[in-house]
């Protein structure tokens, strides 16, 4: 008797026949129906620009398997910044314009690119030749651009990363790659921390920045956290106290103060601040970078107030500081897949152990509806998306 099994869209057969040499050359083979394929939904764009203008939603067929590709279901993706500089054209890793997806092709002037470069998938097809992935796996992705915000995609195994997902929640795995990656890689690279030293960062309650706080908090690593003035500043200092913030200070304040007036100037007196993480530039980076010791670092990772980071000389002549940048997307470039691999176990362990959580994010469900409703719903969690401090990050749920 054959029983079809599998996910959505695809049909694994799977029998028990009373021969056992038929048995053992089922067992050596992915037995899938190639001609089933789900159809799938991708928010596109076919040129830079504003993305509530040029952003589109359509339909495809996947491919049909080959020996050597995977099919993989998306189960969520967030909207990072960098997504919308993407469409925007102003972003540096260009998106691929494709002429094909699917069973649809297109003219030279209407090549598409699917939006997104951050998500988890679940592999629920593979190749006969792939050999280390399985079905039921679940991916993120090994490089940018790749376009995540679609139902269905097929990949190469080189374009993936299998990860452990026991014990992380769906969010966590659809946000593993860029923020938890690039506050280890700042607290790792730069600076040997030992334990009991201060590090401070400005834009501390961004993802990034609570990261660092948590990470921080596990390794024994002190943190200096400065955050914009807000009409519920104390509560935003409480919940990043209880992520384990060792002080939080307000932009204001930092810039009216003297520094001996703050509570923690004396316990940071004898050793120094030793790492500065500057995300906002403008005039609160220059502040923050007088509150450094000598010969003490200042990474750059962000422009969020889109003002430039001016250094005086002094800091440079008489302070020996020292500034450098960081693109996490430049460090997974060059450096091989073993040593990431090796940072997103060591990140999922500490979510496993209860010592990260990931802010609080606005799950949006998409792909369930017509094409205009969701070509809707996608424009309009953009919208939320690109509105500064009037909500959490936007994360867009599969179904």
């Amino acid at each position: 008797m054959i029983k079809i099994t599998g996910t959505p869209g695809f049909k694994f057969l799977s029998l028990k026949p009373k021969s056992s040499i038929l048995f053992n050359i089922m067992k050596s083979k992915r037995w899938l129906s190639s001609n089933i394929e789900p159809q799938a939904k991708a928010a596109v764009f076919n040129k830079h620009g504003d993305p509530q203008e040029v952003l589109k939603v359509m339909t495809y067929k996947l491919s049909p398997l080959t020996p050597s590709t995977l099919h993989l279901k998306f189960l969520a993706a967030p909207i990072n910044p960098s997504d919308i500089n993407q469409i925007e054209g102003v972003y540096p890793i260009k998106p691929l314009f494709r002429n094909s997806l699917g069973d649809k092709t297109f003219e030279d002037d209407q090549k598409v690119a699917i939006g997104g470069n951050e998500g988890v998938a679940e592999v629920i097809a593979v190749g006969e030749n792939i050999k280390d992935i399985k079905v039921g796996d679940w991916v993120i992705m090994n490089n940018s651009a790749f376009g995540t915000w679609r139902t269905y995609a097929e990949a190469k195994p080189d374009e993936v990363l299998r990860i452990p997902h026991e014990g992380i929640s769906l969010i966590q795995a659809a946000t593993l790659s860029v923020n938890p990656c690039t506050a280890y890689r700042m607290l790792k690279d730069f600076v040997n921390l030992k334990e009991g030293d201060f590090v401070i960062q400005n834009g501390a309650n961004s993802a990034v920045g609570q990261f660092v706080i948590q990470m921080a908090k596990a390794w024994n690593i002190n943190t200096i956290n400065i955050i914009r003035d807000r009409p519920n500043l104390q509560e935003l200092a409480n919940h990043l106290k209880s992520l384990g913030a060792t002080y939080v200070i307000s932009d204001k304040d930092i810039q009216k103060r003297k520094k001996d007036e703050f509570e923690w100037y004396k316990a940071v007196e004898n050793k120094g601040i030793v790492l500065g993480l500057n995300c906002v530039g403008g005039k609160i980076a220059t502040y923050m970078t007088k509150l450094l010791r000598d010969s003490s670092l200042i990474v750059t990772y962000g422009a969020m107030s889109r003002q430039p980071l001016t250094i005086p000389a002094s800091q440079l002549i008489f302070k020996d500081l020292k500034y450098v940048g960081f693109w996490i997307s430049n460090w997974n470039k060059i450096n091989p897949k073993e040593k990431r691999l090796e940072m997103l176990n060591e990140i999922i362990n500490l979510i496993k152990q209860g010592k990260l959580e990931t802010s609080v994010c606005n799950e949006n469900l998409w792909g369930k509806d017509d094409i205009h409703g969701d070509q809707h719903k996608i424009l309009e969690v953009l919208k939320k998306a690109t509105e500064d401090f009037k909500y959490s990050k936007q994360i867009v749920k599969m179904v």
